[in-house]
C-alpha cells in the first residue's frame, strides 16, 4: 500500500515540477526581479530609517561624511533620508498610473475588439485621436489646471494619458480571439457580455495585459520625473523628479554636489531599465517562441541536420561510380531482331 502511495504521490508531484519548468525564466527575468525589488526595498527602508525626509541635519550641500552617507540636500536635508521617501511616492504614483492606464487601455480594447463593426471604429477613432496628441503637453496643461497637485491627483493624470497604446495593443488580441469557437460556445449558452469579457476572452489576453502593467508603471514613473523637474510634480512631496528639481534649481551641477543629483538620477536609470528588462523577460515566459532555451534547441537541431548533410555527401562522394545499366534480356532479344 505504501508504494502505490508513493508512486501515486510521485505521479501527481511531477506535472507541478514539469509546470514551474516550462515557464523557463531567464537570467535576464532574474535580475531584472532583483533590480526591482531594490527599488521597492530602497522605497520602503524610508519607514525605518532613523532620519526623516523633512529634518534638518545639515546646511547647504553638506559633503558626505560625518554620519551622512550621501551628505545633505539644498535644504539641509540628509539625502539618503529624501532618496528613499522620493523614491516610496515615485512608486506609488507609478503603480497607481499603471493600474488606471491598464484598467482603461484593457476595457476599450476588449470591447473594441469583441464587439467590432462601427462600435470598434468609434473606439479606435478617439483612441487614435488621444494618440496623435502629445501626451507630456496634456500632462503639462492639466497639471496646471489642477488647484492643488497630490501624488494621487497627478497619479490619475498620468493614467488617464498614457492608456491608448494598450488599448491598440489589447484590441488586437480580443479580434482574434472573438473569432475562436469557445465564443460562439458561451453566446450559444446565453452568457452575457461582461461574463464573456471576463471569463472567455481576458483569459487569453492576460499576459499582454501583465506586461502593458509593467511598462505603464514604468512610463508613469519617468512622466512623474519630467513633471516635477518642470515644477508640476506633488506639492508637499517627496519624489525623484522633485528632488531632481530642486538640485537644478539650486546649481548643484555647478557647485560640483554630485550627491544631491547623481543618487536620483541612478534610482531613475535602475527603475526604467529594471521595468523595462521585466517587459522584455516576461514577454519570454509567456510566448514559447521567443524563449532562448527553446531557440537553442532550434538551433542545435538545424546543426545536426547540417552535419548529418555533410556526412551523406562524403558518404556519397566516397563510394565508386556506377557504371552504365547492363541491357536486359529483352533488349539484347531486340537488337538481335
Amino acid at each position: 500500500m505504501s508504494t502505490v502511495n508513493t508512486s501515486m504521490a510521485e505521479e501527481t508531484a511531477a506535472p507541478r515540477a514539469n509546470t514551474l519548468r516550462s515557464f523557463n525564466f531567464s537570467g535576464r527575468f532574474w535580475i531584472a526581479l532583483v533590480l526591482v525589488a531594490f527599488v521597492i526595498l530602497l522605497g520602503l527602508a524610508g519607514l525605518v530609517y532613523p532620519t526623516t525626509a523633512g529634518e534638518k541635519v545639515g546646511s547647504l550641500y553638506d559633503a558626505p561624511g560625518n554620519g551622512l552617507l550621501l551628505g545633505t540636500d539644498n535644504f539641509g536635508h540628509d539625502v539618503v533620508a529624501v532618496l528613499m521617501a522620493g523614491t516610496r511616492t515615485s512608486l506609488i504614483i507609478g503603480l497607481v498610473a499603471g493600474t488606471v492606464a491598464t484598467t482603461i487601455g484593457v476595457g476599450v480594447g476588449l470591447l473594441a475588439g469583441y464587439v467590432g463593426g462601427w462600435f470598434e471604429e468609434l473606439l479606435m477613432g478617439v483612441t487614435n485621436v488621444v494618440l496623435a496628441i502629445p501626451s507630456i503637453v496634456v500632462l503639462i496643461l492639466i497639471s496646471m489646471s489642477l488647484p492643488e497637485s497630490t501624488i494621487w491627483s497627478l497619479a490619475i493624470v498620468i493614467g488617464i494619458t498614457s492608456w491608448p497604446w494598450t488599448a491598440r495593443a489589447v484590441r488586437a488580441q480580443a479580434s482574434s480571439v472573438a473569432t475562436r469557437e469557445h465564443i460562439d460556445v458561451a453566446r450559444l449558452s446565453g452568457a452575457r457580455l461582461p461574463g464573456i469579457l471576463l471569463k472567455d476572452v481576458l483569459p487569453y489576453i492576460l499576459s499582454y495585459a501583465v506586461m502593458a502593467f509593467v511598462l505603464q508603471v514604468a512610463g508613469a514613473i519617468l512622466a512623474e520625473a519630467a513633471l516635477s523637474m518642470l515644477g508640476l510634480g506633488p506639492s508637499g512631496a517627496n519624489s525623484l523628479g522633485t528632488q531632481l528639481h530642486w538640485a537644478l534649481a539650486f546649481q548643484a551641477v555647478a557647485s560640483g554636489a554630485w550627491w544631491a543629483f547623481l543618487p536620483p538620477t541612478i534610482i531613475l536609470t535602475l527603475v526604467s531599465f529594471g521595468f523595462l528588462l521585466l517587459q522584455a523577460s516576461l514577454d519570454e515566459v509567456f510566448n514559447p517562441r521567443l524563449r532562448r532555451g527553446k531557440r537553442k534547441q532550434m538551433k542545435q537541431a538545424a546543426a545536426r541536420r547540417v552535419e548529418e548533410a555533410r556526412l551523406l555527401a562524403q558518404q556519397a562522394a566516397s563510394e565508386p561510380a556506377a557504371g552504365p545499366p547492363e541491357p536486359s534480356d529483352r533488349a539484347r532479344a531486340g537488337e538481335k531482331a
